[in-house]
């Protein structure tokens, strides 16, 4: 199996391959199950929550502005659209019913 190196040190540092590229025959062990009375306090979770918010890059007010505008003017232009072809289809309908 031919390797680049990319792959040859994604594959040892998951314990895939020796340092010769060699594969290794032994897999490590998986890991170990939780339980499911092992569970974490409402303060541990808020915790974590709030430390996985600050990693959040969260978007600047002018770009939030410029977004809403973007969705309200696409959705304004599709409604518009659809109600065009809605009424040309039932002018059809009309027409050919009539004759």
């Amino acid at each position: 199996m031919t390797l680049n190196r990319e792959q040859r040190r994604m594959l040892q540092r998951q314990g895939e391959i020796d340092e010769t590229g060699e594969p290794v025959r032994t897999r490590r062990a998986a890991p170990a199950q939780t339980t499911k009375d092992e569970r974490t306090s409402a303060t541990q979770f808020v915790k974590e929550v709030r430390g996985e918010l600050k990693k959040v890059a969260w978007p600047t007010r002018e770009e939030t502005i410029r977004y809403t505008v973007i969705v309200f003017v696409t959705l304004v232009l599709l409604t518009a659209f659809v109600a065009g072809l809605d009424w040309v289809s039932s002018q059809a309908v009309l027409k050919l019913f009539k004759a």
